[in-house]
């Protein structure tokens, strides 16, 4: 029987492997210049009218008609009403998660994300004084698509990392707008809230939040309007237009990371129950047609069984269509010589998430050297990361994990050099700062460096 979804199948052994291989990790990450100019217009027109721009975009876009824009800024009370209205296994579930998320944030604070100082053997004081950022913007998809989650991965760091305001932006469009695919026919002075989005807000500790979307809401934050304002920082996911303003607005303010498809690795060595995978490989491939996953293994006749359960599986699956061409368009079952190779490929691919379902994945993991989330053991499903496990699910993609981070405590904070240099170390770094100086031709270094070489400072 033929699958209906048929990742490409590719040994290593085979002539023309690399050829495959580079075709099938390739997506282009080129921007539609239509795309690019819209949003810059965007980004200038809130810069210069503040409020009421945003207030036209969000009428135009959303299909949200609001008098001012405090008729778009949700309370503590609304996050608190939305709270008590959902389900208690979903009450639970929040508070679960997000203690587990905080609890992994503090001791990720106290490993890499304190101040730290010493003195060296002239009595100079040298360190590093971390401090939190005052004000971060979160952005949280609304409309088609709604994560609670991501609001918790996002909002829970800033506040172990000790910002003192977390500024939310959300889209509620109205159904027909053309944020839900619809024409734009569709207005509303009241948007579709998403009540488990709203008591995230809650549980996460949310300081102000307005239910504003797209390049305008990014822009709102970048820049400041009268109502909303201005951040340091801005984090979480979005559409294309989010991610280019996000891109545009970098240098006014700080950003996370410009996020692309999501992606899933599986490293197997035969063992997991194959259903268990497949499914693991559809949990990345629902999210959208450019989603990828992409199975490692040595065993061929496990890659056949995973395929045998991907045909099994599929037609149960709400999101079919989308995992079939996933799967399809972008998924690949690659046939190893070894697991050592298996990880030198996945090295290569850097990926968003890497499981490594092997019966012993300690044996492995020293050689996983670019990943941007690690899920060791056939129990340790990508899913749970997602949601409750502790560490964060803000990950980077596109091969980025080679030199980037998953979101942190540490992207909500900064540094600051200490120096305190004493009269003993001033006069050897002295001589050794103004040789190098001289050898620059910066007069005025050199000489502020042998002015403390001769001239002691007179106590008061």
């Amino acid at each position: 029987m033929k699958s209906i979804a048929a990742p490409a199948y590719l040994s290593t052994a085979d002539a023309d492997f690399e050829k495959k291989f580079q075709q099938r990790l390739h997506w282009s990450a080129d921007t539609d210049a239509a795309i690019e100019q819209r949003v810059a217009d965007i980004l200038a027109d809130v810069q210069k009218r503040g409020d009421a721009a945003v207030l036209e975009y969000t009428a135009r876009f959303d299909g949200l008609s609001a008098p001012h824009m405090a008729a778009l800024e949700l309370t503590q009370a609304d996050f608190k009403a939305a709270f008590d209205a959902i389900p208690q296994a979903q009450r639970d579930a929040l508070q679960a998660a997000a203690k587990r998320v905080r609890s992994y944030h503090e001791a990720q604070k106290k490993a890499s994300g304190e101040s730290w100082s010493y003195r060296d053997e002239d009595g100079t004081l040298l360190g590093q004084k971390v401090t939190p950022l005052d004000r971060v913007g979160i952005y949280v998809p609304g409309g088609k698509a709604a994560y609670p989650s991501s609001l918790l991965m996002n909002a829970i760091p800033a506040h172990v990392a000790g910002v003192q305001e977390i500024i939310m932006v959300v889209p509620t469009p109205v159904r027909g707008s053309v944020a839900t695919g619809g024409t734009g026919e569709g207005t509303s002075t009241k948007g579709e809230r998403n009540e488990l989005v709203l008591a995230a807000a809650y549980v996460a500790g949310v300081t102000r939040a307005f239910t504003i979307g797209g390049a305008q809401a990014v822009a709102a934050l970048a820049y400041g309007t009268a109502t909303v304002p201005k951040v340091d920082k801005i984090t979480g996911p979005g559409n294309a237009y989010v991610a280019s303003a996000k891109k545009r607005v970098f240098g006014t303010v700080g950003i996370d990371m410009i996020a692309g498809p999501s992606e899933i690795l599986v490293l197997a060595d035969g063992t997991t129950p194959p259903d268990w995978v497949a499914m693991d490989l559809f949990s990345q491939a629902e999210h959208d047609e450019l989603a990828q996953s992409i199975l490692l293994c040595p065993d061929a006749a496990y890659l056949d069984a995973v395929q045998r359960e991907i045909d099994r599986l599929l037609p149960t699956m709400p999101r079919a269509d989308i995992i079939a061409k996933s799967l399809t368009g972008r998924g690949a079952l690659i046939l190893t010589k070894d697991m050592e190779e298996a990880c030198a490929i996945s090295n290569r691919i850097a990926p968003e998430h890497l499981e490594v379902s092997s019966t012993d994945p300690h044996r492995w993991e020293p050689l996983l050297r670019h990943a941007g989330a690690i899920f060791l053991g056939a129990y340790t499903s990508e899913s749970l990361g997602d949601y409750c496990a502790g560490p964060n699910h803000v990950l980077p993609t596109s091969g980025t994990a080679r030199f980037s981070s998953p979101l942190g405590v540490y992207d909500f904070q900064k540094r600051s050099s200490l120096i305190e240099v004493s009269e003993a170390g001033a006069q050897v770094l002295g001589k050794i700062a103004a040789e190098l100086a001289y050898g620059e031709g910066l007069q005025a270094h050199a000489q502020a460096a042998e002015m403390r070489l001769t001239t002691p400072v007179k106590p008061r």
